[in-house]
């Protein structure tokens, strides 16, 4: 190990390595044992900062979803229009993984042996990510911004799909930065579900790729 990774916190340390860990071997093959050999680290600093493995799987999954959700909600408050707020929600989704791609990983592997309690709370704030998307797909389809023949549910699930996603194929060695990538869908999307006559509005050019 580096002493680079050394000199970082313990409770960052023991993160990164059950990440890993988790993300190669799965929840229940992975003991404190090892995740505190291999962060170099103790018994003592792994449950200062942690309860149990428990806490810290919901640790990592919480970590990247109250990201989102924060970012999804500054995009609303920032912003006045639904196609404005869609468009930075789309691209501050997509920015994620390359922060919190192998959290999102062991999130969708292990996301059911979270005990109820900590299950629970990320099934909250998962909720209210959800009826933010589908709040502002409402909204802009009342305001004519966005097309009324798309369904919301329909709209807002095809969104989340196709971002989720990403995390199975997302590698930081790839053609595309994930800077690209997140334009490419929040192009695809807009084109998607704004009206012909929003989707020529100046102020909305930003939205779509550049072309040759």
């Amino acid at each position: 190990m580096s002493t680079r990774v050394k000199k970082k916190p313990t409770k960052e340390r023991i993160i990164e390595t059950a990440l890993n860990l988790f993300e190669e071997y799965g929840f229940h093959a992975v003991t404190v044992d090892r995740i505190v050999k291999e962060s170099r680290s103790s018994k003592g600093g792994f449950y200062h900062n942690f309860k149990s493995k428990d806490e810290l799987l919901y640790t990592v999954h919480d970590s990247f979803i109250t990201y989102i959700l924060d970012k999804a909600e500054d995009a609303y408050n920032r912003y006045t229009t639904p196609a404005e707020r869609l468009y930075e929600t789309i691209r501050s989704f997509v920015m994620m993984f390359e922060l919190y791609r192998p959290h999102v990983t062991v999130f969708y592997q292990e996301s059911l042996y979270l005990s109820s309690d900590y299950y629970d709370a990320i099934k909250q704030k998962r909720r209210r990510y959800k009826d933010m998307m589908f709040r502002v797909v409402e909204e802009g389809k009342a305001c004519g911004e966005f097309r009324q023949e798309i369904p919301v549910p329909i709209t807002s699930m095809a969104i989340f799909g196709m971002t989720n996603w990403t995390y199975k194929w997302y590698k930081e060695s790839g053609q595309y930065s994930i800077q690209e990538i997140a334009n490419i869908y929040a192009d695809l999307v807009m084109n998607a579900v704004l009206t012909k006559e929003a989707s020529v509005k100046p102020e909305y050019a930003r939205f779509f790729l550049a072309s040759n």
